[in-house]
């Protein structure tokens, strides 16, 4: 159960910010406090009325309101919480992230927070494998950031893929698992390689190996559940990323080892 525990949502700008009613609705069964933060974009789909009457708190959305700033400041927002969730996570709020942009009261509460932030990606397939925003991905992977989802499906736009956000359920087991809640690897961190390497000959040829990356998607899906805090160094596989794993895509094996030599520096922050 979630019993007392402070969670900040942050619902930005995409369909699937209709499912934070939904998630807002569990998470108050479980006994938590939400307290909302809505984008101007995200506004479009849910309402500051709906987000209000659910999570039984006021939400909050302007940066310079003379009223919420004296209430309850951007600084004390982003740390009067033991977890921050960001569903939907659009492309955009990803890439502010990763680049440090804080220009809305969204991006401001996740750059001034110190606690453990949670992301729900939800785009259109072809905005999540776009370069950039893998690029934005791995960046945050490696800082901490705990990714759940996305997931393959078909999207409002009528493509199907991955992008697609979890579900509610879903998106509630990796905030259990980072709040570490009847977890048995609370507090221990696991890093796990999977998938092949790719070692490039020329522009057309390559050398790999067939591995799926089955495996070590599954045991760092595992670790997760069990509460420790995976990173997961993958090859170029076609694979959901497991809930609650923050993903590092590489190709090269120099790459990977690489990834794991600067996780591993990291392992004590």
């Amino acid at each position: 159960m979630l019993n007392g525990k402070r969670i900040v949502l942050i619902i930005t700008g995409g369909i699937a910010a209709f499912k934070c009613l939904d998630l807002i609705r569990r998470l108050r069964a479980r006994g938590a406090l939400v307290r909302c933060v809505l984008t101007p974009a995200g506004a479009r789909f849910v309402t500051p009325l709906s987000l209000s009457a659910l999570s039984e708190d006021k939400v909050y959305g302007d940066l310079f309101s003379l009223t919420d700033e004296h209430e309850m400041g951007h600084i004390e927002l982003s740390r009067d919480a033991d977890l921050l969730v960001v569903a939907p996570a659009t492309a955009n709020i990803l890439a502010k992230m990763a680049n440090g942009i804080a220009d809305d009261l969204a991006s401001t509460v996740l750059l001034a927070t110190d606690k453990d932030v949670v992301v729900a990606p939800a785009m259109n397939v072809r905005m999540w494998e776009h370069s950039a925003t893998q690029a934005n991905v791995a960046t945050l992977g490696a800082r901490g950031i705990i990714f759940a989802g996305p997931t393959d499906g078909p999207m409002a736009c009528g493509e199907f893929g991955d992008g697609r956000m979890i579900e509610p359920p879903e998106i509630i087991a990796a905030i259990e698992a980072a709040l570490g809640i009847g977890s048995r690897l609370f507090g221990r961190r696991a890093l796990v390689t999977s998938g092949p390497t790719m070692e490039e000959i020329d522009p057309v040829r390559y050398i790999a190996n067939r591995s799926s990356g089955k495996q070590g998607f599954a045991i760092a899906a595992m670790a997760a559940a069990a509460g420790a805090r995976v990173t997961l160094i993958a090859g170029p596989v076609h694979l959901p990323t497991p809930v609650g794993v923050a993903r590092i895509d590489v190709e090269p094996a120099e790459d990977m080892a690489e990834e794991v030599r600067r996780a591993y520096d990291q392992r004590s922050t």
